[in-house]
C-alpha cells in the first residue's frame, strides 16, 4: 500500500509525458532547459553553491524553504547537548553557528527572507575550522535589506476526535543594514492530536476477554512566544549579538475509556493531564580581535517553570463511590552558561581554544493523592518525588584544523570535562567526574561531485534530571523510583558520509554510522523493588542512512522530483533482567520517507504525494513489554499555489490510507522474566485524516 500512490503517479505521468519528451526538447529546447534540475556550481574546493535563482521553480519565501529543496541535503538541528558545547546543527548563518538554544536553526532560518539570501554554500564541515562540524554543512550568506515582514498562518482539523486549530503561525519583522541586523517575532505553536474508535481489549493469561474498551484520546497544546534578536558590527570589526524570548505553554491531554467488563461492574475511566508553564531565555555574545586572533565570549540564561496535574478517576455504572488518584508536580529548571572561544592561525592551520562553564538545576515538589469515599483527594506519602538536582560542569577543548592537500582537510579536537552532580531530598548524593572528549574529522574531495568525510568522536551525553526523582504515570498505572546514582552516557561514535552528484538526475548522500555506548540508560531494578531509570554497562548501534533527490526532467517529466530517505539501524544491549542480548527498547529501526513533487511548468501550481514508514521494535520495562506505535505507514498529498494575491497557499491531507494508533501490551505480576502474565492489553484506534492549511506571505 505504501508504494501505491507513488507508483500510480509515475505510471500516469510517464504515459502522458514520456512519449513526447524528445519532441518537446526538439521543439523548445529552452523550455526543456527550464525544467532541468536545480542548478549548482562546484568550486575548486568542492563547495556547492546555490543562489536564489536556482530555486525559482519552488517560489521559496525563506532560507528554510530554500534549504529544504537542496538536492541530497538533510537539515539537522541541535542535538540537545550539554551546555553549548561544539557546533552540532549542520547550518551556519554568515559563517557563524547559532547559539540560541530556545529557538534553533529551523526557527532562525524561517525568519530570513529569500531576498536576504545571497547564496547558500554546501561544504564539508571539516573544512570550515569550526569545532564539532562534520559531513555536509549549509552556510547561508545574507545581504542587507530594507525593513520587511513575514507571516505564516496555519490551521488544521480532523473529521473526528481532535479539536480544530485556527490560531497557529508566526509574524516577524526584520531589518538588515551594513552594521545592524534585527528581528522581532510573535508566534503561537499549536499541537492537536487525537485517536479513538477502533477496538481495545483486555485478555487474561489464557487469552479470554476480560473487558472491552471504548477509547477516545485528545491532545491540545498552545505555545505563544515573543522573541527578538539583534546583531551589531562596529567599524573596527567587533561583532555583538543579543537575543531574548519569552513563552507560555498550555497543555491538556485526555484519555476517556468506557470499560465493559465480562465479570464485574462497568465503569468510565477518565484520565486528564493539565500542564501550565512559562519559560524565557536571555543570551548574547561579543567577538573582537585580540592579539593574533579573535576572542568570542558567550553568555546564556534559560529558565522554565511548570505546574502539572494528572487525575485518573473511575465512575461506576452501579453508582458505587468513585475511585482514583491524582499526581501533581511543580517544577522549575534552569541553565546558565558562560563560554569563551579564542581562534587564531598558526603553523599552517587554524586553532581554537574553547572553555565553558555550565550550571544546570531542577527543583520539583510532587504530591500523590488518593480519592476517598467522600469524593475528596487525600494526600499519600511520596517522599521520593520531591527534591532538587544540580550539575556544575566545566570543559576545555583545543581544536586544530588544516589542509593536508588541496582536496583533503583534517580537524583534530581534544579536551576534558569536569562535572559535579548533586541531589537534595531523599537519599541525596554528591559526586564528581573527569571525562575525556574530542574528535577527529577528515574531508576528502575525490573528484568533482564526489566527496567523502569521516568522523571519530568521544562524547558525553545529557541526563534528564527528572529521572533522579520518583514519578507516577496514572494513565498506564506505572511508577518509576528515583535514582540518585545516575551518570551521563559516554560513547565512541564514528560515521562516514559520501555525497555524490548525479548531474541532471540530482544528488545523493549516504551516511554509515556506529556508536559504542558506556553507561547506557535503561530500566533497571530499584534497590527496594520496582523499577527505575539506571545505567547499564554498554549498548551499541550501527546503521546506514541515505538521502537522495532525483530529478525526473531527463525522463520528460519536467518540474518533477522524487525525494527519498532510507534509514536502517541495528541495535543491541544486554537485558538487565534476563542477561540476554536484545535490541533497544521501542527503537525505530527502519525508516522510509518518500515525496514525489511536481511544480507544473508555466504555472504557479505544485502538487505532491508521499509516504512515511517506521518500523517499531518491542519496548521493555521490568514488569511489562510490547509494542506501541502509530502507522506504521502514513500517506499524504498536497496542492500548493505560489501566488494567491502575492501569498503562497498550501493544503495538505495527511493519513490518506488509515494509519492507526496501535498497542499490544503484556503486563506481568512482577518482573517479566520470573512472573506470570497478569493481562494483555490491545488497542487499534483510528487517527483520522488530518487536513492542514498554510498561508505565507510578506509585507
Amino acid at each position: 500500500m505504501r508504494h501505491y500512490l507513488i507508483s500510480t503517479a509515475f505510471a500516469a505521468y510517464i504515459a502522458v509525458f514520456a512519449a513526447n519528451a524528445d519532441a518537446q526538447e526538439a521543439a523548445d529546447p529552452e523550455a526543456a532547459e527550464a525544467a532541468a534540475p536545480v542548478a549548482t556550481t562546484t568550486a575548486a574546493s568542492g563547495t556547492r553553491v546555490f543562489t536564489p535563482a536556482d530555486f525559482a521553480r519552488f517560489a521559496p519565501r525563506t532560507a528554510l524553504d530554500m534549504i529544504g529543496e537542496i538536492p541530497g541535503f538533510t537539515l539537522r538541528g541541535e542535538d540537545n547537548q550539554r551546555g553549548l558545547g561544539q557546533a552540532s546543527a549542520n547550518v551556519l548563518i554568515d559563517g557563524e553557528r547559532i547559539t540560541n538554544k530556545s529557538e534553533g536553526v529551523f526557527t532562525q532560518l524561517s525568519r530570513i527572507a529569500t531576498d536576504r539570501v545571497e547564496r547558500i554554500e554546501i561544504v564539508d564541515g571539516a573544512t570550515l575550522g569550526i569545532p564539532g562540524l562534520s559531513g555536509q554543512v549549509a552556510n547561508v550568506i545574507t545581504r542587507p535589506s530594507d525593513i520587511s515582514g513575514r507571516f505564516t498562518y496555519r490551521a488544521s482539523f480532523r473529521p473526528r476526535y481532535a479539536e480544530p486549530s485556527f490560531i497557529g503561525g508566526e509574524v516577524s519583522l526584520s531589518g538588515s543594514g551594513n552594521t545592524l541586523d534585527w528581528t522581532v517575532a510573535l508566534a503561537n505553536g499549536v499541537g492537536r492530536g487525537a485517536a479513538g474508535g477502533g477496538e481495545s481489549f483486555i485478555f487474561d493469561a489464557d487469552g479470554n476477554v476480560l473487558e472491552s474498551r471504548d477509547i477516545e484520546i485528545q491532545f491540545i497544546a498552545d505555545n505563544p512566544r515573543i522573541s527578538g534578536s539583534a546583531q551589531w558590527t562596529s567599524p573596527g570589526g567587533t561583532v555583538v549579538n543579543a537575543n531574548a524570548n519569552y513563552s507560555r505553554s498550555y497543555i491538556n491531554f485526555r484519555d476517556t475509556q468506557f470499560r465493559d467488563l465480562t465479570t464485574g461492574v462497568d465503569r468510565l475511566r477518565s484520565f486528564e493531564n493539565r500542564d501550565r508553564g512559562y519559560s524565557y531565555q536571555i543570551g548574547g555574545d561579543v567577538e573582537f580581535g585580540l592579539g593574533p586572533g579573535r576572542l568570542k565570549l558567550i553568555g546564556l540564561e534559560r529558565f522554565s517553570s511548570s505546574n502539572s496535574r494528572s487525575d485518573s478517576i473511575n465512575e461506576f455504572v452501579d453508582n458505587s463511590p468513585d475511585t482514583g488518584n491524582r499526581f501533581a508536580a511543580q517544577a522549575t529548571s534552569g541553565e546558565r552558561i558562560g563560554r569563551g572561544e579564542y581562534s587564531w592561525t598558526m603553523l599552517g592551520g587554524d586553532w581554537q581554544l574553547a572553555a565553558e562553564a555550565a550550571f544546570n538545576r531542577l527543583d520539583r515538589e510532587a504530591q500523590l493523592f488518593e480519592l476517598d469515599t467522600g469524593g475528596q483527594f487525600v494526600e499519600l506519602d511520596f517522599p521520593g518525588g520531591s527534591g532538587g538536582v544540580t550539575e556544575d560542569r566545566y570543559e576545555a577543548i583545543l581544536t586544530h584544523s588544516r589542509q593536508l592537500r588541496p582536496n583533503l582537510s583534517l580537524q583534530l579536537g581534544a579536551g576534558y570535562e569536569y562535572s559535579t552532580l548533586a541531589q537534595t531530598g531523599a537519599n541525596g548524593l554528591t559526586r564528581s567526574f573527569w571525562r575525556p572528549k574530542g574528535s577527529v574529522n577528515l574531508a576528502w574531495q575525490i573528484e568533482d561531485g564526489l566527496d567523502i568525510s569521516f568522523e571519530l568522536a568521544r562524547r558525553v551525553g545529557q541526563l534528564s534530571f527528572g529521572d533522579f526523582l520518583a514519578s507516577v504515570s496514572l494513565q498506564q498505572e506505572q511508577e518509576n523510583a528515583g535514582n540518585v546514582e545516575l551518570v551521563p552516557q559516554q560513547s565512541w561514535e564514528a560515521q562516514i558520509n559520501v555525497t555524490k552528484s548525479l548531474g541532471r538526475w540530482g544528488s545523493t548522500e549516504l551516511r554509515l554510522y556506529g556508536q559504542e555506548i558506556e553507561d547506557y540508560l535503561e530500566f533497571i531494578p530499584a534497590p527496594n523493588g520496582g523499577e527505575t531509570i539506571g545505567n547499564i554497562d554498554s549498548a551499541s548501534v550501527y546503521g546506514a542512512r541515505s538521502n537522495s533527490t532525483f530529478q525526473l526532467a531527463p525522463l520528460g517529466l519536467n518540474g518533477m522530483q522524487l525525494e527519498l530517505t532510507l534509514d536502517f539501524d541495528w541495535t543491541s544491549l544486554t537485558d538487565p533482567l534476563t542477561g540476554e542480548t536484545r535490541k533497544w527498547s521501542d527503537n525505530r529501526d527502519i525508516e522510509v520517507d518518500a515525496l514525489l513533487r511536481h511544480d507544473i511548468p508555466g504555472s504557479d501550481l505544485a502538487w505532491g504525494v508521499g509516504l512515511d514508514y517506521d518500523r517499531a521494535q518491542r519496548y521493555y520495562r521490568l514488569g511489562e513489554e510490547g509494542f506501541n506505535y502509530e502507522g506504521p505507514v502514513y500517506t499524504f498529498a498536497f496542492i500548493e499555489h505560489k501566488d494567491v494575491f502575492g501569498m503562497t497557499a498550501n493544503l495538505t491531507v495527511f493519513n490518506l490510507t488509515d494509519g492507526r494508533a496501535r498497542q499490544d501490551r503484556f503486563v506481568y505480576e512482577g518482573y517479566r522474566d520470573r512472573s506470570a502474565l497478569l493481562f494483555r492489553e490491545t488497542q487499534d484506534l483510528s487517527v483520522q485524516p488530518i487536513f492542514s492549511f498554510r498561508l505565507s506571505g510578506d509585507f
